[in-house]
C-alpha cells in the first residue's frame, strides 16, 4: 500500500471496449495493470460489467504516490510498446480525479 501523503493522487479510470473485443480489452488490461505497482502506484479496485447501456465495461481505481509516479508510468516503454492494442480494443477512456474514503 502506498503511504498517504499531501501528494497522493486518487483517479477513477472509466473504460468501454469496441464492440465485440471487451475480452480482449481486460487481457490487454491485465498486461498494462501489471505495471502500476513497479511505479509506486496501486490498483484499489477493478470492476468488469458487461458493458449494457452504454455504460463502461470496466471501472479502475487507482492510488499514486504523485504525479511523478504517474508520469513514470505514462511512459514506461512496456506500456508505450502495448499503444497499438490499446488503440485496437480500447474504444473510450474517462479519466478522472477521485477522493478514495
Amino acid at each position: 500500500m502506498v503511504a498517504m501523503n499531501d501528494n497522493v493522487i486518487e483517479l477513477c479510470c472509466l473504460l468501454r471496449a469496441r464492440p465485440g473485443l471487451e475480452a480482449a480489452m481486460s487481457s490487454y488490461e491485465d498486461d498494462v495493470l501489471a505495471l502500476v505497482p513497479e511505479h509506486g502506484g496501486e490498483l484499489v479496485s477493478r470492476v468488469i460489467s458487461g458493458g449494457e447501456d452504454g455504460n463502461p465495461h470496466e471501472i479502475h481505481v487507482y492510488r499514486f504516490p504523485g504525479q511523478d509516479a504517474i508520469d513514470a508510468y505514462i511512459v514506461d516503454p512496456r506500456r508505450v510498446a502495448m499503444a497499438a492494442e490499446r488503440d485496437r480494443v480500447v474504444a473510450e477512456t474517462v479519466l478522472f480525479p477521485v477522493r478514495i474514503c
